[in-house]
């Protein structure tokens, strides 16, 4: 995340209360989706002793044709269910999972199968064959698919070329870097022409740099084929980053959706704002969270934290507190990153005064529905 400036001409209108963008639809509200989940439960029954599982419950949400939408979770809390369920490896206990209007979760045989072609997968251990190129291991499902000698060759360079690793064609997986082999991911599981693509942890087995990169490629297949991606990551940094949409889980459950600058302004579940402080808890300086205390000194500050949206509205938000609580605030820290195409800025103000000065601003705060905290006290 980098530090910027603060532009009070391009601010928010901090004397409005925020109306928040359009979460992510329910599934009965956008029929024209490319992905609709309709009262989704996967119950997994009991095996050899062991206990059954409801993996997912009361599902309903959509996700929007060509978008990038990213589903978060921790370990256990439904992400593998809902990819298995989006490609038809596995059908709902109860509920649809419709796909590109074509109801998957009644699909078998031959008809699942052709459907399964729209629908590109990318794994986080790349899932390539060690006795094949990467050319070979890009032509394997044209192959499946019947293609003709000539057109694999032809489907196969345009792919090496997109994904920028043309000079590679002739190597086996053991002589390609961890970005190069998901390079070759990609280009496998764009092959078929899918509208769908399932991004499941795809960049965890990665380095930050090539991360970023692969990030960066994914969101440019988004721009130049509009094929509609899905990221299923336990990483906020990678919805960061790429989505526009997140649907969060926990427990089977959606416990949060909408615009992804909306959850980093306005996280309402606590398993977000967790989610959240991994990200943002860097934002904070060193040498200023060396000096944090517990409890408030005589001439000292009460250091809060707000999260705003929009280029210029930790200006503008500074100057407001001051005018209408008469207060003279310290701009400690500010950082501001683009998420889900929007600026998004974290502040760290300090407060002078009372205990209880700090808490007339962060009801100031919630009043106008910003996320606020207070981080402790400074000298």
């Amino acid at each position: 995340m980098k530090a910027a400036s603060m532009n009070a001409h391009q601010s928010l209108a901090i004397g409005q209360k925020i109306e928040t963008l359009e979460a992510i639809s329910p599934a009965a509200r956008n029929a024209d989706a490319m992905v609709r989940f309709e009262g989704i439960s996967k119950i997994y029954p009991a095996y050899r002793g062991k206990p059954g599982v409801n993996a997912l419950q009361d599902i309903d949400f959509a996700i929007a044709r060509g978008s990038i939408t990213g589903v978060i979770g921790r370990s256990g809390a439904g992400k593998s269910s809902l990819v298995r369920l989006i490609n038809g490896l596995e059908k709902p206990t109860t509920g649809r999972v419709i796909v590109d209007n074509s109801d998957i979760s009644a699909l078998a045989g031959r008809e699942l199968r052709l459907a399964q072609r729209s629908i590109g997968m990318i794994f986080q251990h790349f899932n390539l064959l060690s006795s094949r190129t990467a050319a070979d291991n890009i032509a394997l499902p044209l192959e499946i698919a019947g293609w003709a000698k000539a057109d694999i060759r032809a489907r196969v360079a345009e792919l090496l070329a997109l994904v920028g690793i043309a000079d590679k064609h002739d190597r086996y997986p053991s002589e390609l870097s961890g970005g190069q082999k998901q390079r070759v991911g990609i280009a496998r599981a764009l092959a078929t022409r899918p509208s769908v693509l399932l991004s499941d942890e795809a960049t965890s087995a990665l380095d930050p740099q090539t991360t970023r990169a692969i990030l960066d490629l994914l969101a440019n297949i988004n721009r130049e084929l509009g094929v509609t991606i899905v990221l299923i990551t336990h990483e906020m940094s990678v919805v960061r980053q790429l989505a526009k949409e997140v649907v969060v889980l926990d427990a089977g459950h959606i416990v949060e959706s909408g615009h992804v600058a909306d959850i980093f302004t306005h996280p309402k579940h606590p398993i977000t704002q967790s989610f959240l402080a991994e990200v943002i808890g860097d934002s904070l300086p060193v040498s200023l969270a060396s000096r944090i205390v517990a409890e408030p000194s005589a001439g000292g500050q009460a250091v809060i934290r707000v999260q705003v949206r929009g280029a210029g509205a930790g200006d503008t938000l500074v100057a407001r507190l001051a005018r209408e609580l008469g207060l003279d605030v310290s701009l400690l820290s500010a950082r501001i990153d683009e998420i889900g195409g929007q600026h998004v800025g974290s502040l760290v103000l300090g407060i002078p005064g009372s205990e209880d000065t700090a808490t007339r601003t962060l009801a100031w705060l919630s009043q106008y529905q910003f996320s606020a905290e207070r981080l402790g006290y400074v000298a």
